[in-house]
């Protein structure tokens, strides 16, 4: 393969690449002593093209290949991943148009740019060692964005937090997968399959799976390994913390996916009620009813509207972990369906948590008293990605659940064993509609907090909230525009 086809591959992330360093040389430069506001809109334009040519770029020039042992891989399903990831970063970047937390504008809209960047190559690799490089390079950026706000202290510890987490799930990550290799020779995923010898588990290969699943628990926010999540959600400046609630959530999840799948094609085990079998399946089975219980419950108590929403992704994970626990074509199309859907929901749901939290000072649950009358399309917004969220239809969370839970109960090998897991899911989604619908309450029927002033976004927060509800709007009411294109993807990348 010719550099020229390389470079082709890996365009997109060369572009975005080429916009972060133009909005760093342009900010430090030629807008340095320049009223912050206006760095912040030359800089989100700036980092908002470039999404908007390496999107176009992914879908008018239809790349395809494989480098060096998975090292990169360019198929109609990364592809179509990719395009999601980078529609997710230009929605954040639209949302921070009004985020004043600090003064680093070009190094904040950078690092947007970079943890994408990050993401890119992390679902476009079925290399062990690309995949644990663009882990590291996401991680990096995500946890700078967190710490972010030096106006507020919190946003240091939450950080802090993160990163000492995120160290340990790194290191369980990376011994795991040096014991793949050590066990079968191989850093490709396709490889490490065909070398796996059957569906039964010797001590090291179960040692090397729990590991894994340990390092990509974290990054998916499953309990046991959410404890980052709440502090993090809460201290980090708003867009950051939805930037990690849907564009990391989206790549963490498909490569986990690809892992597991693929890498560890064979070993999937059991979870039929009573009738389980050793393997990765019942291990995701556990987590996630863990994860749905646990995030569904805490979430009901919580007096922090960021603080709920982070339970909430917690819970949410658990349901997605339900489409992979199927292990299945549909079950497969199912969970990134719901990711990408849950992506829209959560990341519009933050945009109108900033707003409220940048005129309150918080985002407390009283601080939404009355929000309907001081912001009645801002408010309008927040009811669809909540009951989205909760899975209410005709919005894409309730497609998103069905798929998932469909999936589980009859779409993979183990058939209607699932049955029980999707029993827990639909019980705890009863749950989460009760602390969706507090805020809500708060929204519309409490009485109007006395000093706070009218909530006037800027149009280009307007503009991307609004597109995001949208997109949780239509991808309910016409779930074929990605099921369809998912379906096509899927069927030409050989799963």
């Amino acid at each position: 393969m010719s550099y020229f086809e390389i470079l082709k591959l890996a365009m997109p992330e060369t572009i975005l690449t080429v916009a972060a360093l133009a909005v760093l040389f342009v900010d430090l430069t030629v807008m340095r002593g320049v009223e912050r506001a206006y760095r912040r809109r030359v800089s989100a334009a700036l980092a908002g093209l470039g999404c908007l040519v390496s999107a176009i770029w992914l879908i008018q020039v239809p790349a395809a290949g494989v480098i060096g042992n998975g090292l990169l891989v360019m198929d109609p399903l990364t592809r179509l991943v990719k395009v999601a990831l980078v529609a997710l970063t230009a929605l954040t970047v639209l949302i921070s148009l009004d985020s004043d937390f600090t003064d680093h504008v070009g190094e904040y809209f950078a690092l947007l740019l970079l943890g994408t960047i990050g993401m890119l190559f992390l679902v476009g690799s079925e290399n062990l060692l690309m995949i644990f490089v663009a882990l590291e390079l996401t991680s990096v950026s995500l946890y700078i964005l967190t710490a972010f706000n030096k106006r507020n202290p919190r946003s240091a510890e939450a950080a802090l937090k993160y990163f000492l987490f995120g160290s340990l799930a790194a290191a369980f990550t990376l011994y795991g997968l040096s014991l793949l290799y050590g066990l079968t020779g191989s850093i490709g995923l396709r490889g490490i399959a065909g070398k796996l010898g059957g569906p039964d588990l010797d001590p090291l290969l179960a040692a090397a799976l729990v590991m894994t699943l340990i390092g990509f628990g974290f990054k998916v926010a499953a309990v046991p390994f959410h404890l980052w999540a709440p502090d993090a959600y809460q201290g980090a400046p708003t867009p950051s913390a939805a930037f990690i609630a849907s564009g990391s959530k989206v790549a963490s999840f498909f490569i986990l996916a690809k892992v597991l799948l693929v890498g560890f094609a064979g070993v999937e085990g059991g979870a039929s009620w009573r009738a389980g079998s050793p393997g990765w399946v019942p291990m995701l089975a556990v987590i996630a009813v863990a994860s749905m219980v646990l995030g569904n419950l805490a979430a009901i108590v919580q007096p922090s509207v960021k603080r709920l929403l982070a339970y909430s992704a917690i819970a949410h994970a658990g349901y997605a972990l339900l489409g992979l626990a199927a292990n299945s074509l549909p079950g497969l199309s199912a969970l990134i369906y719901y990711v990408i859907t849950y992506a829209l929901s959560a990341l519009g749901a933050f945009a109108v948590v900033s707003l409220v939290e940048d005129r309150a000072g918080d985002a407390k649950l009283e601080d939404f008293a009355g929000f309907s009358r001081r912001a009645p399309l801002m408010s309008l917004c927040l009811l669809v990605f909540l009951l989205s969220l909760a899975g209410i239809p005709p919005l894409a969370g309730f497609f998103g659940k069905f798929y998932v839970f469909a999936a589980a109960a009859g779409g993979g090998p183990n058939g209607p064993g699932l049955l029980w897991l999707v029993a827990v899911a639909i019980a705890m989604s009863a749950v989460s509609l009760y602390y969706y619908l507090q805020v809500l309450k708060q929204t519309y029927v409490g009485p109007v907090a006395a000093g706070l002033p009218l909530v006037g976004p800027g149009v280009g927060v307007q503009v991307g909230v609004v597109l995001l509800a949208l997109g949780v709007l239509g991808l309910g009411c016409f779930p074929n525009l990605l099921v369809g294109p998912l379906t096509t993807a899927l069927a030409a990348a050989g799963f």
